[in-house]
C-alpha cells in the first residue's frame, strides 16, 4: 500500500451501532483518533458464551480434571538408583496392559531410594479403572502385593466417618414364586410368542387339545424375547436395556439400562446375565458388553469388544456351576472366576492357535482345540479349572475343523473331526488332499486316565433335500429341514435304528424348536421373513401333526428354558413317596395301639411245657 493511499471506513457503522459525533474523519489503517468500543445505552446482548465459545466451554478444565486417569499404587519394592530403571520397566510392562501410560511418578526420599508407591496417568477414566480391577491384590512376589486405587478415591477414603452408621433396613418384598410352573398338574410346559409384527405377546400353556393363554400384552419388547436357561425369567429388549419377568403374573423382577442391546446370555444358574450393545461394540466402547448381578441389578464387569473381528455369540461361557467364565482372545484363553470377576491368578492361559473351547456340563473342566500348524498336529485337551492340570490331550492329523459335545451328564466328550484325505504324490512333493472324511473321538471321562475311543461313520443318509438338522434335547430322535428354500421338507429320523418315522412339508417353513423334554417339535413361519402363511404348527417327537395354530403376522416362539415334565416327575414322585411313607407310619401306629388294647383286656397267664428226651449213647474204644 502507498504511503499515500488512504482507507475510508464509513464510522457511522463501526461496533454495530450509529455515531453521529463521529463523520468521516478517515485515518491509515481505517481507525479514527478519537474512535470507540463501547456499547450503546438500549443495546442489548442476546448471544450467550454458549453460542460463543460452546466448543471451548465443552472441554474447559475442571478442578479434578485429569485425576481420573491417574492411579496410585502401593507396596511396590524400595529400591536405590541402581534397581529403579529395573522396577520402572517392570511396572510400566504390567500396567501397559490396562491402557496407554501417559505419565508415571515414583516419589523419592532424601536417600535417592523409592518410597514404595507410585502414580501413573492413564489415556481416559475406563482404562484407569481396568487397571485397578486387572492389579489390585497382584502378587509381585512374596513380599510385595500391589495395593491400586484410583487417585479420586483419596476423598472418599479420608471422608470415612469415625462411627458407622447401619443402613436402613428395607422391607421386605416377596417375589412370589418362581418356579409356581413346577406345579402344574398336567406337567405342561410353557411358551411365548411374538406375533402382530411384534407389537403382541403371549405366554402359552402347551395343554390338550388346545394351548392354554397364561398371559398376553401389547409391546411387552420392542425386538424379541428370550427365556432364562431354568425358565424363571423371559426377558424382554428395549431400547434403553432389558427387563426380566417372572411369576405366576409376569411381574417385572428386574431392569438392566444398557443401549441398544442385540444379544443377551445367562449364566447356567441365572446368578449372572451378559449383554451386548452392538453399537458400542462399533464405537469400540469399554462398555460394549456388560455381567450384571440378577438379584441386586448391578453391574459387575464390563469389556469391549474388536470390532474389527467377527462377532461370535457367547463370547463369553459359563462353567456349571456359574464360578468361571472365559473368552478366547489373541493366542490366550482368559479365565475369570466370580464373585470377584477377576482374571484367575491373575494371567491368562496362553494356547498358541486356539479356535474353540466348551465347558463340562458337571465338572469345572474345559475343553478345547488348537489347529494344526505346519508340522505340528491339531490337539483336543482337557483342562481342570482352577488348577489348569491338563487332564488328557488327543493329537489328530489331517484336521479341516473339529465341533465338540458333551454328554447331558458330562460322563463323555464327543469331538466331530472333519478331516482331508491325503492324495498320492510323488517324492518332494507337497501334500495334496483330494476330499474329506469324518470321524468321532469319544472320550469317557468318568473312567481312569480318560480313555479315548474313535468311531467311524457307517450310516449315511445321502441325497437328502435337507440344510439343517435339529435334536431332540433327549437324544435319539432328529429331524431334517430345509429352511429358506423351495423344498419346505422336515424328515423326522429315529437314529437308534435309523428309520423314517414321518416325511412332510411347511411350505416356507423358517423355524424348527424342539421342546425342553424332546417330546414335541415346532416349526414356524414368521413374518421377519414372509409376509404370508404365517403360522406355527405343533408335531410329536415322531413326526405327526398334532395341531396348526395361525397367528396375525406371527414372529417367534420361544419355548421355556426349562421343561416342566422333569422337574414335575420328579417333584411329585417325593411327594407321593412322602405321603406312603406318613400313612404307613400312622398305620403301623393304629395298629399297636390297637394290639396294646386287646393285650390288655384279654391277658392270661400260660404254662407252657416242653418234653425232652435223654438219650446216652456210650462209644467203644474199638470204635475209635
Amino acid at each position: 500500500m502507498a504511503e499515500d493511499d488512504l482507507i475510508v471506513v464509513d464510522s457511522d457503522h463501526i461496533n454495530g451501532f450509529r455515531d453521529n459525533k463521529h463523520t468521516t474523519h478517515s485515518l491509515e489503517n481505517g481507525l479514527q483518533d478519537d474512535q470507540h468500543f463501547s456499547d450503546a445505552e438500549d443495546f442489548v446482548d442476546d448471544i450467550t458464551d454458549d453460542d460463543l465459545l460452546s466448543d471451548l466451554l465443552r472441554n474447559k478444565p475442571t478442578e479434578h480434571s485429569g485425576l481420573q486417569n491417574v492411579v496410585i499404587v502401593d507396596r511396590i519394592p524400595q529400591v536405590g538408583p541402581e534397581k529403579a530403571d529395573k522396577l520402572k520397566v517392570v511396572l510400566a510392562k504390567l500396567f501397559s496392559k490396562s491402557g496407554k501410560i501417559m505419565n508415571e511418578f515414583y516419589p523419592i526420599d532424601e536417600n535417592n531410594q523409592t518410597k514404595g508407591y507410585a502414580f501413573f496417568e492413564f489415556e481416559n477414566p475406563e482404562q484407569a479403572l481396568e487397571a485397578v480391577k486387572l492389579l489390585d491384590g497382584h502378587k509381585l512376589d512374596k513380599q510385595h502385593i500391589f495395593a491400586v486405587n484410583l487417585f479420586t478415591d483419596i476423598d472418599k477414603y479420608l471422608r470415612i466417618p469415625d462411627e458407622i452408621e447401619e443402613p436402613a433396613k428395607e422391607e421386605y418384598s416377596d417375589r412370589g414364586n418362581l418356579h409356581y410352573w413346577l406345579l402344574e398338574p398336567e406337567c405342561c410346559d410353557q411358551y411365548s410368542v411374538l406375533y402382530e409384527s411384534g407389537e403382541s405377546t403371549a405366554v402359552y400353556l402347551n395343554s390338550m387339545p388346545e394351548p392354554t393363554l397364561v398371559k398376553e400384552r401389547k409391546l411387552w419388547t420392542e425386538q424379541s424375547l428370550q427365556w432364562s436357561p431354568l425358565g424363571t425369567y423371559l426377558a424382554t429388549f428395549h431400547r434403553r436395556g432389558i427387563a426380566l419377568w417372572g411369576g405366576e403374573e409376569f411381574t417385572q423382577m428386574a431392569r438392566f439400562s444398557h443401549d441398544s442391546v442385540s444379544f443377551i446370555d445367562f449364566s447356567p444358574c441365572e446368578k449372572y446375565i451378559t449383554t451386548l450393545s452392538q453399537p458400542l461394540v462399533v464405537a469400540n466402547d469399554p462398555n460394549a458388553i456388560i455381567i450384571w448381578d440378577i438379584r441386586t441389578q448391578t453391574k459387575k464387569r464390563a469389556f469391549s469388544a474388536d470390532p474389527t473381528q467377527p462377532l461370535i455369540w457367547p463370547i463369553f461361557k459359563w462353567s456349571f456351576d456359574d464360578k468361571y467364565f472365559a473368552r478366547i482372545n489373541a493366542e490366550s484363553l482368559s479365565i475369570y472366576e466370580t464373585p470377584s470377576f477377576g482374571l484367575l491368578d491373575k494371567k491368562s492361559v496362553k494356547i498358541a492357535g486356539i479356535k474353540n473351547f466348551t465347558w463340562s456340563p458337571s465338572q469345572n473342566i474345559l475343553a478345547y482345540w488348537v489347529a494344526e500348524d505346519q508340522n505340528v498336529p491339531a490337539r483336543v485337551t482337557l483342562l481342570e479349572i482352577p488348577s489348569r492340570n491338563e487332564l488328557r490331550a488327543k493329537n489328530l492329523f489331517n484336521v479341516a475343523d473339529c465341533k465338540m459335545h458333551w454328554q447331558k451328564c458330562g460322563d463323555y466328550l464327543c469331538v466331530k473331526v472333519d478331516r482331508y484325505t491325503k492324495a498320492k504324490k510323488a517324492d518332494n512333493e507337497p501334500n495334496k488332499y483330494s476330499g474329506m472324511y469324518y470321524n468321532f473321538e469319544v472320550f469317557h471321562m468318568r473312567e481312569k486316565q480318560i480313555p479315548v475311543d474313535s468311531l467311524e461313520i457307517k450310516e449315511k443318509f445321502e441325497s437328502k433335500q435337507c440344510n439343517h438338522l435339529f435334536w431332540s434335547p433327549a437324544g435319539q430322535f432328529i429331524v431334517l429341514a430345509s429352511l429358506r428354500t423351495s423344498s419346505y421338507v422336515l424328515e423326522f429320523i429315529d437314529t437308534s435304528d435309523f428309520t423314517i418315522t414321518s416325511t412332510s412339508e411347511h411350505f416356507q417353513i423358517t423355524d424348527v424348536e424342539w421342546d425342553p423334554t424332546g417330546r414335541f417339535v415346532v416349526t414356524g413361519v414368521s413374518n421377519w421373513a414372509h409376509k404370508v402363511d404365517n403360522a406355527y404348527w405343533l408335531w410329536s417327537f415322531q413326526g405327526r401333526l398334532i395341531r396348526k395354530h395361525s397367528l396375525d403376522r406371527f414372529c417367534q416362539l420361544e419355548t421355556s428354558g426349562a421343561g416342566g415334565w422333569e422337574e414335575w416327575l420328579l417333584f411329585y414322585f417325593l411327594q407321593a413317596f412322602l405321603e406312603f411313607f406318613i400313612s404307613r407310619v400312622k398305620l403301623l401306629e393304629l395298629r399297636e395301639a390297637d394290639n396294646d388294647l386287646k393285650n390288655n383286656e384279654d391277658e392270661t397267664e400260660e404254662t407252657v411245657e416242653f418234653l425232652i428226651k435223654e438219650e446216652v449213647i456210650v462209644l467203644d474204644d474199638d470204635d475209635d
